[in-house]
């Protein structure tokens, strides 16, 4: 996959499957969160960190549409793209089965965050992803 800040590799698990045989809807926000998490993971951030800091990053909104569905043993990357608006960071991710490079799902999800308990502006966002936002 081209034109991503981050990509991440996975393989779906049978017992994410339903009984006809392709990936729960429900597992593909999974999907989204786990690569999120290595991304901060690969840029040497992590959530626990941030909270010992008093930051909590949380997800205020998510929107996923299923284009293909994932069948049980396919490998898939999740692309990762941001986007800076207001006090929220949005992640722009995309789902491709790795076979044949068919979109499985499109996500966006916004996320905000807390300082201490308070809505922030975001500026944390700007301060860690300044060399990609």
């Amino acid at each position: 996959m081209d034109g991503y800040i981050f990509e991440v590799e996975m393989k779906v698990r049978d017992y994410e499957c339903d009984i006809q045989g392709v990936v729960n809807n429900a597992n593909y926000q999974h999907y989204l969160e786990h690569a999120r998490h290595e991304f901060l993971e690969s840029i040497g951030g992590s959530f626990s960190s941030m909270h010992g800091q008093g930051f909590d990053p949380m997800v205020s909104k998510v929107t996923i549409e299923y284009k293909r569905p994932l069948r049980g043993g396919e490998k898939f990357v999740v692309g990762i793209n941001l986007v800076r608006k207001g006090a929220k960071l949005i992640f722009m991710q995309d789902i491709y089965n790795l076979a044949d490079g068919a979109l499985s799902a499109k996500g966006e999800v916004d996320v905000i965050c807390l300082k201490d308990g308070r809505l922030t502006r975001g500026e944390i966002f700007d301060e860690m992803f300044k060399e990609i936002l």
